[in-house]
């Protein structure tokens, strides 16, 4: 659960969602309460059906639910206008999805500008940020590459570098390392948790355990509501959670090994 003394930047109270298929009625959402403290790193999982990637929509404003309340920065988003929540996932929310959504015949450093054509005036220094946001994900020598000139994980660096260019409030990741190699996801997680510690929230929606150890706290969904919220050490649906992620943190400091001959770096 969050900090009681922390400031939340997400809240949501109550919410529901109803979808109708035909004569079906779904519920995918019933009553769900949640509440995000500013700084947090949290996952979110649960399996098909539990309502994640229903609430991840909701979370980034991409849907609208049938009932509840949705505060983001402690504004009511669940009520705004469709041009309101433009303006909210284009400046309060940075979006970093599973298949990078990179536009194909532009370069790095022109998908990271990409948010700034649609941000109210975006155009003063958008290259001189977006240069910034490369050079924070560590792509500052790869601004002309396409994205396929670029492995997997540099891919995933532009994307993040994209999501934080306007210093949103909240990074909201779906699925973020499911298109990455084991050694890339663990560079990627890294650099979640280095946003993280220079005062980024991150939520990451996620199905892989070794994924939401990266996180301080997990959050698990099942048919629709809040099945458990802990911290990362109290998650007794997955009791090795804490272990994994200590030996992720070995591994950051510990000396790297040489990269095979002919390797592409992430």
């Amino acid at each position: 659960m969050p900090d009681p003394g922390a400031t939340a930047i997400i809240e949501v109270r109550a919410l529901t969602k109803i979808y109708r298929v035909g004569v079906e009625t779904i519920h995918a959402l019933r009553g769900l309460d949640l509440s995000i403290a500013r700084n947090e790193m949290v996952a979110i999982m649960g399996s098909s059906g539990s309502g994640k990637s229903t609430l991840m929509n909701m979370l980034g404003c991409l849907d609208r639910p049938t009932s509840g309340a949705y505060h983001l920065n402690g504004r009511d988003v669940s009520r705004m206008n469709a041009r309101e929540l433009a303006h909210v996932r284009n400046e309060e929310i940075g979006f970093v999805f599973q298949s990078f959504e990179l536009l194909p015949r532009q370069t790095a450093l022109e998908n990271v500008e990409l948010p700034l054509v649609y941000a109210r005036g975006g155009w003063r220094g958008r290259r001189q940020r977006a240069l910034a946001a490369l050079d924070r994900v560590g792509l500052s020598k790869r601004v002309d590459h396409r994205p396929n000139q670029l492995s997997g994980g540099q891919r995933q660096r532009v994307a993040i570098a994209r999501a934080i260019l306007n210093n949103p409030s909240i990074l909201l990741a779906d699925e973020p390392t499911g298109n990455l190699d084991s050694q890339t996801t663990v560079e990627i997680l890294a650099l979640f948790r280095q946003l993280h510690a220079e005062g980024q929230t991150v939520v990451i929606v996620t199905h892989e355990d070794e994924v939401a150890a990266h996180c301080q706290r997990v959050v698990r969904l099942r048919d629709g509501r809040v099945l458990s919220d802990l911290p990362i050490e109290q998650d007794t649906a997955g009791r090795h959670l804490a272990t994994v992620r200590a030996a992720a943190a070995n591994a950051d400091v510990a000396p790297s090994a040489p990269a095979p001959s002919g390797g592409v770096a992430c």
